[in-house]
């Protein structure tokens, strides 16, 4: 990781109010030299850039830690290469994080990377979302995914994951607030509802971001 970008995920974290640690700063150099080696090999991401791995990856991950604290149990959904499953980790120790893709290359990446940074408390799963229903019913704290374009689709397979008073996180770029209204009505039907919006701009871009939180119908 070049000095510009380790400037920028240093800028991008304070404005998040997070400080991290030289030992967490190191873990994401590790990591971004790990991505950018194995995406020679393997399509894990189409950002290249160095300084777009710390903006447009790790610190648009780390903007979930608005609403997810280092305590209980993470579910990341359709994961790619590790976002944000990982820079959570690396960002709260405790907090424990289940990866899923149904790419078996890009599992395998995420499993090298958490060996190679001592993750643990990761476990990173070579699955499909809706396969997890029968191990993992109702186990998780927090399920997010910046993988899925449809509210509904993300939230139907995601709720029967869900702990009672859980919260689902659709992370949307601009239009995020559209996208929740219009899905108000398909969430109804699924017995689950839009807690709220969370409008923000991302660190040093300035770009639109949106976290849309999704509990159960009739849940705090």
């Amino acid at each position: 990781m070049n000095e510009a970008a380790k400037t920028i995920l240093l800028r991008g974290a304070a404005e998040l109010g997070l400080q991290l640690t030289s030992a967490q700063l190191g873990n994401f150099y590790t990591y971004a030299g790990e991505l950018t080696k194995w995406s020679k090999k393997i399509n894990l991401t189409a950002i290249r850039t160095d300084e777009d791995v710390a903006l447009k990856h790790f610190i648009d991950s780390l903007t979930v830690a608005k609403v997810v604290k280092n305590r209980g149990k993470l579910l990341d959904l359709g994961s790619g290469g590790g976002f944000p499953a990982i820079p959570m980790k690396i960002l709260f120790h405790e907090l424990q994080v289940v990866s899923v893709d149904a790419v078996e290359k890009k599992v395998i990446f995420q499993r090298h990377v958490a060996r190679l940074l001592h993750l643990h408390g990761f476990d990173a799963v070579h699955a499909r979302g809706e396969e997890l229903v029968k191990s993992h019913a109702g186990q998780f704290d927090w399920i997010v995914s910046r993988a899925f374009s449809d509210i509904p689709i993300f939230a139907a397979m995601a709720l029967p994951l869900l702990k009672p008073d859980g919260k689902i996180i659709a992370m949307k770029g601009r239009g995020g607030r559209e996208e929740g209204e219009a899905a108000k009505g398909a969430l109804d039907d699924l017995g689950g509802r839009i807690d709220e919006m969370l409008e923000f701009r991302l660190p040093v871009s300035g770009d639109a971001r949106y976290l849309v939180l999704i509990g159960r119908a009739g849940g705090p």
